[in-house]
């Protein structure tokens, strides 16, 4: 007889709502027992296969064990599971990762044979689970609505899901066995070691607690260093056992099976969150940090981050400790620090790389599907875009060849060099879809290669991802076409076939000293000085850090200028420039061949038009900025000030005037190609051309450029200010009575001293020759005696001339 489970309690619940909606939504903590009881449930209700998916292959694998054993059975009868490269057959419940039910689906969408689907630890939120529910939702729409379907999640909102699918939630409360939560007595300091201060809280939890203990970890390097630093500090009766995504099956067996004596200590990675039941766990040591990938949409490029663990992580995390008996859960932050942490970590599909969804959307021949999160739509266009320039998209449509890379279980890129290269390209695949082999090795993929074909190196070798690099490659062998759709050259260079995988990553070396490099897709890389492929003029890059402005090369190819061409003939391009060059503060004209942002060759281009030298020298006066002053500026004026009363007039504002450069200013600007041609250009007969006759006419009459003085002489008149003005020689305006206007306003009068000097300024010219004016006079005849200073202005007659010499 089964142990009773917390689980128990809701079974008839989920599987009344399986028969009588066809679907449910399962919340249930940690511990309760859904992946190893429903399953079993179920079977009672549901018409042919149940398909359950895992996130893991270690959770998929250990699942199918525990249900079998169940039933006192082995995996193959009831029970099986199916993985990428494994399969057991089971008769009625097949356990797969996410991944295999995207296969099953775009091979045969109607399910033949299967009658229900579960989704397991769906609050995990992979990219492979939302593409899978989205899928499995729209066959139950169009093709299957005999198709049951069960969402379980131990922390998940439940309620968006349930809706999405039109499910009741059924609730399992508690866990088997209760948690004390165990929290830091002040946050950890910022200068103390993350890889110490662990280490430093597991030996104190060995020390006061009994049983096994779960450590989560971020990742492979913080494991090793932890279990570096334990050495010595733990009991002699007291196993560490690291447990993570890429050690063989046999560790991860040792890590879950129960110790026949004395304790265990698991370092794991949160491989351990989920779906794994580890017999003799009774504490558990959460560091507070998780490991994400973040993909950029602009660089192609995925990165690892590590950040703080959210709420829900922390609670599925302590979870494991109370999973066969009562338990403890060290949290290596303060309590006080819990509030800051976020509630739930960030979809897969929020963050990762969408190349391979954007191809199955295609293989599946729709957009149109309900996801929970919908993808960013700026990562799905870049990852469309590459998908094009595999040659797997056209005019957005999957093509034959991207149906073939849909059928290779790789991403996209892989396939694509496996199917163009051959059985050639299985072991750099397998190398490039896996760990780094070597510790400490410079960049150069070559040396991977040797060691993969078994040559020494003079670096270590990892041996566990060794073994599985090389397994992989035999698979991928037997996967790849013999005949391939379109094979570049006869036996191709590992460079070439990575050129075929990364053809956004040819990366060319910039002038400088610094091994600084362009990628084809537009993105920098960075070499280290130090590494032997530092000089090298173009190589292939197939790993970086993912920085997005300039990302650290981790692995690359030297590349031959000569496969270059070869390879990307039919996307080189001949390019005709003209540009605006900041540097050199003029327009150039370039013919260029051009990979992306790579240039193959570059040289002058001596048949530029005038009009595309226009049209980069108005890029460059956009650049530069639209300085009017003088003659321009005064038009400009006079056409704000009659735009007040004639809208219909061009808006002549900066803004607006920067705008339109292409359709006032570049006509005129031809021959102006340098910095010091625009400082000498005339903008005023662009400006005029604005306006057509009659307007021009109005502005002259209504707001006209020139006052003309008694003498007869033109002054412009400047519209900048408040009041129109003018600025002359006093003597110039002797015999004025009636102060001059325009635009029906007053004129604002400057009047200058012989010597040019501002001497009065005035609204009202009658009005200062009866009052100021004595003074000035007074002022002026000591200063200029040889120029007429009349008592009385009014009656003067106008003159620039000094007084005639007295003979």
């Amino acid at each position: 007889m089964l142990d009773k489970l917390p689980i128990d309690d809701v079974l008839d619940d989920v599987c009344a709502a399986v028969r009588d909606a066809g679907c449910a939504v399962l919340q249930a903590p940690p511990g309760a027992g859904k992946t190893t009881r429903v399953p079993l449930a179920l079977l009672e209700v549901v018409t042919g296969k149940i398909v359950m998916l895992e996130p893991r292959r270690l959770a998929a694998r250990a699942a199918a064990e525990r249900l079998a054993a169940q039933l006192g059975e082995g995996v193959g009868q009831t029970v099986g599971y199916r993985m990428r490269g494994e399969s057991v057959a089971g008769a009625r419940i097949e356990v797969v990762t996410e991944g295999i039910l995207t296969r099953m689906l775009q091979t045969d969408p109607e399910l033949p044979g299967v009658g229900c689907v579960i989704f397991d630890e769906f609050h995990e939120r992979s990219l492979n689970a939302d593409l899978g529910l989205a899928l499995v939702l729209e066959v139950r729409t169009a093709l299957r609505e005999d198709l049951g379907l069960v969402v379980m999640s131990a922390t998940l909102d439940a309620g968006p899901v349930a809706k999405m699918i039109g499910a009741p939630v059924i609730t399992s409360q508690g866990r088997a066995y209760p948690v004390e939560p165990r929290w830091l007595d002040r946050p950890l300091p910022k200068a103390a070691r993350f890889d110490g201060a662990v280490a430093d809280l597991v030996a104190q939890a060995v020390k006061e607690t009994v049983g096994g203990v779960l450590v989560f970890l971020p990742g492979e390097g913080e494991i090793r260093r932890v279990q570096g630093l334990l050495e010595g500090r733990l009991p002699k009766d007291c196993a560490v056992r690291p447990l993570f995504g890429a050690l063989s099956f046999a560790d991860q067996r040792a890590a879950i099976a129960p110790v026949t004596s004395g304790r265990k200590v698991v370092l794991a990675t949160s491989i351990a969150e989920t779906s794994l039941t580890i017999e003799d766990i009774r504490v558990v040591v959460d560091a507070g940090r998780a490991r994400r990938a973040r993909f950029d949409p602009g660089s192609g490029m995925s990165r690892l981050i590590t950040e703080r663990v959210t709420r829900a992580e922390a609670t599925q995390r302590a979870g494991r400790a109370g999973r066969v008996a009562e338990g403890v859960a060290y949290k290596m932050w303060a309590r006080a620090e819990d509030g800051a942490l976020l509630a739930f970590p960030p979809a897969e599909i929020e963050a990762a790389d969408l190349t391979g969804l954007a191809l199955e959307l295609a293989n599946w021949g729709s957009d149109d599907l309900t996801f929970l999160t919908p993808p960013p739509e700026g990562a799905l266009a870049e990852a469309r875009s590459l998908l094009a320039d595999l040659g797997a998209l056209k005019d957005g449509r999957i093509t034959q060849h991207g149906g073939a890379l849909a059928r290779l279980p790789l991403h996209p890129r892989l396939a694509h060099m496996l199917a163009l290269a051959g059985k050639a390209a299985a072991p750099l695949a397998a190398l490039l879809a896996d760990r780094d082999i070597l510790k400490g090795a410079p960049v150069d993929g070559l040396m991977r290669l040797k060691a993969l074909a078994g040559a020494r190196v003079p670096h270590e070798v990892h041996k566990g991802a060794l073994a599985r690099v090389k397994q992989e490659a035999r698979r991928l062998a037997k996967l790849a076409p013999s005949r391939p759709d379109a094979p570049v050259l006869e036996n191709p260079a590992p460079e070439t076939m990575a050129a075929l995988a990364y053809p956004d990553r040819i990366a060319q070396r910039r002038k400088g000293d610094a091994p600084r490099y362009v990628l084809s897709g537009g993105k920098g890389a960075v070499l280290d000085g130090a590494d032997p492929l530092a000089g090298a003029p173009y190589l292939v890059v197939t790993d970086t850090d993912g920085h997005p402005r300039e990302a650290k090369i981790r692995s690359a190819l030297r590349l031959d200028e000569a496969i270059l061409r070869d390879i990307a003939r039919d996307r080189i391009t001949l390019t005709h420039l003209c540009q605006w060059s900041k540097r050199d503060s003029r327009v150039q004209a370039r013919v260029q061949e051009r990979l992306g942002a790579v240039v193959l060759s570059d040289r002058l281009w001596d048949a530029a038009s005038e009009a595309d030298i226009a049209a980069a020298m108005v890029d460059g006066i956009r650049s530069l900025g639209l300085r009017l002053n003088g003659p321009a500026a005064r038009f400009r004026a006079r056409v704000e000030l009659m735009r007040a009363v004639d809208p219909s007039l061009p808006d002549m504002a900066d803004e607006a005037l920067v705008d339109t450069l292409e359709h006032w200013l570049q006509p005129y600007l031809t021959g102006v190609q340098t910095v010091a041609q625009w400082k000498a250009f005339d903008l005023l007969p662009a400006l005029r051309a604005m306006l057509d006759w009659g307007q021009m006419q109005r502005l002259d009459q209504e707001v006209p450029s020139h006052y003309t003085t008694p003498l007869g002489h033109q002054k412009p008149i400047d519209y900048s200010g408040d009041h129109p003005e003018i600025t002359l020689r006093l003597q110039e305006m002797f015999g004025t009575t009636r102060h001059p206007t325009v635009a029906g306003r007053p004129l604002r009068v400057t009047f200058l001293s012989p010597g040019q000097k501002p001497i009065q300024t005035t609204l009202d010219v009658p009005g200062f020759w009866a009052s100021s004016y004595a003074d000035v006079r007074k002022d002026m005849r000591g200063r200029y005696p040889k120029h007429p200073w009349p008592e009385d202005p009014t009656q003067a007659d106008p003159t620039l001339r000094a007084k005639p010499r007295k003979t």
